[in-house]
């Protein structure tokens, strides 16, 4: 009767987990082709499709992306090799197995994640608070969801892993070393370990503040004969790290140019979120206010969770109004936080009551995603036909031989993907030479300076999309004004009317492409 329970138990959580990751599959299966849901996702399906035709190969140099110079990406091979391993398993079954591989790797990871949070959260009085919430948060749903490839998904499922092995190597402080401890420790370190490997950036900050907050607490916590095992496995998955990749993270996202500022604020994920926005609702429902009462009443009954995971929550809390990147960290150690906080009421009754009104924003939020109103239905209509659009023209840059292109920055990738052909803009940092070469050209009032970029880049195909939205991307980026004229506007309009170096190829709904003639 029991493994029955647990069966149910398990077969429940995997349906949430599985339908909310794959409620956007109308966005990804469109007829019989695989879409990805944001640039970065294609960057990362390049690697791994270059990882394929050479197997054992580590980039570390983009040549796809800030042509012809390419840049040093700050992703790694883990998740590369992944992707490209599941896709070997599904080669059997699928005709592109690569593209379907990518679209699944990150739906799979939230299973996992989930898996692993049902057993380690067994005997936890209010467990599925921890569980619901994981399962249907907007924001751990994204991270994780149905064709987003993106390094996030490998990375929230290894931190939330790390979190729970110290909260139980905490909590067994002091009693005799067992096998649990002894797991926790190996565990912990191999999750921390390849997170920092997956990101050098969130989850080696995260580490660092949890080992602060240990060491400042006790130093036992950190150093106790049960860790050593685990000392040793993070040295040697950091030591196995630095000798596949060949380098050390590169920490120029910190020191920020006034053009890396402007362009940061075009992406969702790099700007701020205010303490007082509603979006905390929609990410971890109304408990959120009552988060520091909770606390409070835990504090007062000792039923508090250790210390670090608090410390972590107002770390995360504030880096998410930094940055909306850190808001999937900062929900998942929420989630984490809120059985042992809810510890400290009597009534089980009461607290499911109160969790089910509290997530009426979550619900709201799906309602819209699930019902679109007519507007946004016919945006997400709009946006499957442009993705369309935009193959279909780049399949006409195929070729054998090298023939690069500019586009819009956040079109690049994509069209790089499908065409094989490396672009001027990318969508990481590293490319900002290309993103500002590539807004200086649709920006262009004079032809000799747009002429300019294409020789000095070494271009061959020119892809020219909405004008007004280029335009504005532009004028963001570059702190500028709306130049008369703009190339892309004219581009856009008047294409009979280009300047003599182009060449009007094709077009469709979506974009035109234009081959440069007269190159020299």
């Amino acid at each position: 009767m029991r493994i029955a329970r647990l069966l149910i138990e398990l077969v429940i959580l995997s349906a949430l987990i599985v339908s909310t990751r794959c409620a956007n599959y109308e966005d990804v299966f469109i007829g019989d082709k695989i879409y990805f849901t944001d640039a970065d996702c294609y960057a990362r399906m390049t690697r791994v499709r270059l990882c394929a035709q050479h197997p054992g190969l580590v980039l570390r140099h983009h040549n796809f992306e800030n042509f012809p110079q390419g840049t040093t990406p700050h992703t790694t091979a883990p998740l590369d090799y992944a992707i490209l391993s599941l896709s070997i398993l599904l080669k059997p079954f699928a005709i592109d197995p690569i593209d379907l591989a990518g679209a699944l790797i990150s739906p799979l990871l939230a299973l996992f994640g989930g898996w692993f949070l049902w057993w380690w959260s067994r005997g936890m009085r209010f467990r599925w608070v921890l569980l619901i919430l994981y399962a249907i948060s907007p924001i751990l749903v994204h991270a994780t969801e149905l064709g987003r490839p993106d390094h996030q998904s490998l990375v929230v499922v290894l931190v939330l892993i790390a979190i729970c092995a110290e909260i139980d190597l905490v909590r067994l402080d002091g009693v005799k070393p067992s096998s649990l401890t002894r797991w926790s420790g190996v565990v912990g370190a191999a999750a921390w370990a390849l997170a920092i490997w997956v990101s050098a950036y969130e989850p080696l900050l995260l580490f660092i503040c949890t080992s602060a907050v240990l060491v400042a607490q006790d130093r036992h916590l950190l150093f106790a004969k049960d860790r050593r095992v685990g000392w040793i496995v993070f040295a040697a998955i950091i030591a196995l790290a630095l000798a596949i990749e060949q380098r050390v993270p590169s920490l120029s996202i910190l020191r920020q140019t006034l053009l890396q500022r402007n362009w940061s604020r075009t992406i969702g994920e790099m700007s701020p979120v205010a303490l007082t926005s509603s979006i905390w609702f929609r990410w971890c429902g109304y408990l959120i206010l009552i988060a520091p009462v909770l606390v409070w009443r835990a504090y007062r009954r000792k039923l508090q969770p250790p210390l670090f995971i608090l410390a972590l929550l107002v770390i995360a809390l504030c880096l998410t109004m930094w940055q909306a990147r850190w808001s999937y960290i900062f929900v998942s150690i929420f989630a984490i936080a809120l059985p042992q906080l809810l510890e400290s009421i009597k009534s089980g009754a009461a607290v499911y009551l109160a969790f089910t009104l509290s997530i009426l924003p979550i619900l709201r939020d799906w309602d819209e995603r699930l019902w679109p109103n007519e507007s946004d239905l016919a945006k997400r209509i709009e946006a499957r036909r442009e993705a369309v659009d935009l193959r279909e023209l780049s399949l006409n840059m195929m070729s054998s031989d090298t023939h690069a292109f500019i586009a819009p920055w956040w079109l690049s990738p994509p069209i790089a993907y499908w065409s094989g052909q490396p672009g001027v803009a990318g969508s990481s940092h590293e490319s900002l030479n290309g993103i500002v070469d590539s807004a200086r050209f649709f920006l262009a009032n004079d032809p000799e300076g747009a002429r300019e970029i294409l020789q000095r880049r070494d271009l061959d195909w020119v892809v020219v999309y909405d004008s007004d939205r280029v335009i504005a991307n532009s004028v963001a980026l570059l702190g500028t004004s709306v130049p008369p004229n703009p190339l892309c506007r004219s581009l856009e309009r008047a294409p009979s009317q280009a300047a003599r170096f182009l060449k009007l190829v094709l077009q469709n709904g979506t974009a035109k492409l234009f081959q440069v003639a007269n190159k020299r």
